[in-house]
């Protein structure tokens, strides 16, 4: 398969950067307990991988194991599934489609892998929720209507096509019925205040109060103001992007080194994040500042120095994103 990396990708236009960085940071957020349920069976996976996989950690040679393993057996629906899931944490995320594509064919009643391509269909597009990625979200929650990934991101493309009130009516029902604590609480309560606030829609009363631990995050100083939840997720409102669009090049790359300096604060105040560290990297690397993704290259494998399965991961990635070591 071909690499899919942001080194190679030629955006040219400073709002093709934001688009990505925001469908990058929004997703981190909105998918990162799916992400970490899944964690276990997949290295499970990789461990097994067969003789061309090394360690779970090292993510190249898991991944070089994965896609041999799978040429032999290309039936193999968990062997999909890790490598979409590989994929996606180097940012690969055209290889992405193809695996989760693959894994949906072999088990087309697997919501978890429907949203999952859903969500690298909008990563590797050109911003926003594209119809490939809106169809995905909808076989998704045709078989399991409680998908929060999905419904996350169907309200935010009514919200895209000028149904602010009906976005706003499914991410109240998101919060509802979501488990305290949910990373996705604060950056969809952002989403409705900004939202409602801009379209003049009242929500007073219908917002169900935070659950304990967003109480805490909200009350805890960030570098931008925003609570710990959303400090490195700026909303992705279709009206952040319409304002982007009539931005100059200038303030276009201001909006999104903005939003890049929030994810970095957040890595500030909670550095054994691994996820965000290679998204620091790269979204650096969209804002062509390979000198900032090669400071957080080295701020991460210096937090993780005892982990040595994560800092081959951050090599990987780093190889991968075009990062100077």
């Amino acid at each position: 398969m071909t690499k899919d990396t942001t080194a190679n990708k030629g955006l040219s236009l400073p709002f093709a950067r934001i688009a990505l960085i925001l469908a990058a940071l929004i997703a981190l957020a909105a998918v990162v307990l799916a992400v970490t349920r899944s964690r276990s069976g997949i290295e499970e996976t990789a461990a097994s991988g067969g003789e061309g996989a090394g360690p779970v950690g090292d993510v190249g040679s898991m991944v070089a194991g994965l896609e041999k393993r799978l040429q032999d057996n290309p039936d193999d629906f968990k062997g999909w599934a890790t490598l979409g899931w590989s994929y996606y944490n180097l940012g690969r995320y055209a290889d992405a489609t193809q695996a989760y594509a693959k894994a949906t064919k072999l088990d087309p009643s697997n919501a978890e892998m429907w949203s999952a391509l859903g969500e690298v269909q909008l990563l590797s597009g050109p911003g926003g929720v594209t119809p490939a990625a809106e169809a995905s979200f909808r076989k998704a929650l045709s078989i399991d209507p409680t998908d929060h990934r999905a419904r996350y991101f169907l309200a935010v493309k009514k919200d895209q096509d000028g149904d602010h009130k009906g976005a706003i009516d499914d991410w109240i029902a998101i919060l509802k019925d979501s488990p305290a604590g949910a990373p996705w609480e604060g950056p969809v309560r952002d989403l409705i205040a900004k939202v409602s606030a801009e379209h003049k829609i009242d929500v007073a009363g219908r917002v169900p109060p935070p659950s304990a631990p967003q109480q805490a995050a909200s009350a805890a100083p960030t570098t931008g103001g925003d609570s710990v939840a959303t400090a490195g997720i700026p909303g992705p409102s279709a009206a952040d992007l319409k304002a982007a669009t009539a931005m100059t090049p200038s303030q276009q790359d201001e909006l999104a080194r903005s939003m890049v300096a929030r994810l970095a604060a957040r890595l500030e105040q909670n550095p054994r994040d691994a996820d965000r560290w290679i998204m620091l990297m790269r979204s650096r690397m969209m804002l062509n500042d390979p000198t900032g993704a090669r400071e957080a290259l080295a701020r991460a494998k210096a937090v993780f120095k005892d982990d040595a399965g994560q800092i081959a991961r951050f090599d990987e990635a780093a190889k991968t994103l075009g990062v100077e070591r």
